[in-house]
């Protein structure tokens, strides 16, 4: 199963244990459900994948997992979806263009529009779908969290409520933030996130979040 580090750690570091419905856009091979269904053993878990293999692949793993009765998975765009109750939690690991914040190339400047466009659609259905004392949780690169996201977030009527900054190294610049969404203006909830301690070694952080869905590290 194909795991990445973003993906773990906002699976990781969510929780909200008042969640009965979860949905996790852009599921990939399904790590980030199965992560969920684990920590959340009340809830029912929906995941969505636009990609015809990797939504195979999910199927799969949730087919052979212990969560199996309350997990489900389909095939296509989340904006295509029209769930019949609103979700206590939705998460996602978006796609995104990383060099496209600071690239003039026009290429990479479509690749930004390409980028906003899917934003916009997801700020769309979190504000629809996502119940009122409810959250949005997602991970994406600092730039696009604070220069691209933050600005618009207001037009959907939503406020970052939680932040985890992520580095690589104690003392680094972030490279990503976790942020929890909702639709209610709350006092922020800040905390800082390293990576590692040095060069492939994880910090105690890192073990700590993670320790109950690995083995080892």
């Amino acid at each position: 199963m194909k795991i990445n580090t973003d993906g773990v750690l906002l699976a990781g570091s969510t929780y909200f244990p008042q969640a009965r419905r979860i949905l996790d856009v852009g599921t990939g091979t399904g790590v980030i459900a199965l992560m969920l269904a684990q920590r959340h053993p009340y809830a029912h878990i929906d995941a969505v994948e636009i990609d015809e293999h990797a939504y195979r692949q999910a199927k799969i793993n949730f087919q052979n997992s212990d969560f199996a009765d309350r997990l489900q998975v389909f095939c296509g765009s989340f904006a295509d979806m029209q769930p019949q109750e609103n979700y206590e939690l939705i998460v996602s690991n978006p796609p995104f263009y990383t060099n496209s914040l600071h690239n003039p190339d026009a290429r990479k400047r479509l690749a930004k529009h390409t980028n906003m466009l899917f934003f916009e659609k997801l700020l769309s259905f979190v504000s629809y779908y996502l119940t009122d004392n409810g959250q949005f949780k997602l991970i994406i690169p600092t730039a696009l969290a604070d220069e691209e996201i933050a600005p618009i977030l207001s037009d959907y009527k939503l406020h970052v409520q939680s932040e985890i900054t992520i580095s690589s190294f104690s003392g680094g610049l972030p490279i990503r933030k976790v942020w929890g969404i909702g639709k209610k203006e709350l006092p922020l909830e800040m905390h800082a996130f390293d990576i590692y301690v040095e060069k492939g070694i994880y910090s105690a952080q890192y073990k700590e979040l993670l320790e109950p869905y690995f083995l080892a590290f």
